[in-house]
């Protein structure tokens, strides 16, 4: 299951330096795969999709910070908990019920980004 940042969020920024992942950006950034992974080429997103690991894409948010479940892997395989969730003042970093993941596949999307 990939993380969440609610409405709660007061865009103080605290999580986007923690993500190992590199899958939270500040509202009305785009983002791609490769920021901050070691991505090349193509890459298949969670709803199957084939991408180029440099494609841009519209932001998720405009108004505040934004985790991109297709990055997200609850920290799995760098840390004991999501680091966003842990140091969020506000607990506004949650699981996201609409990406449901296990261990392993968490484990495997991190390793795919991080070879």
């Amino acid at each position: 299951m990939s993380i969440k940042i609610t409405e709660e969020c007061i865009n103080c920024g605290a999580c986007e330096p923690e993500c190992p992942n590199n899958a939270i950006y500040e509202g009305g950034v785009e983002w791609a795969i490769t920021d901050g992974t070691n991505v090349k080429g193509p890459f298949t997103l969670l709803d199957g999709s084939v991408v180029d690991a440099d494609q841009r894409f519209a932001p998720i948010s405009v108004d505040m910070y934004y985790i991109t479940p297709n990055k997200c892997t609850e920290c799995q395989g760098f840390h004991e908990e999501p680091q966003c969730a842990a140091v969020c003042p506000v607990d506004c970093c949650v699981p996201d019920e609409m990406y449901q993941e296990t261990v392993d596949e968490l484990l495997a999307k991190k390793e795919k980004m991080h070879l």
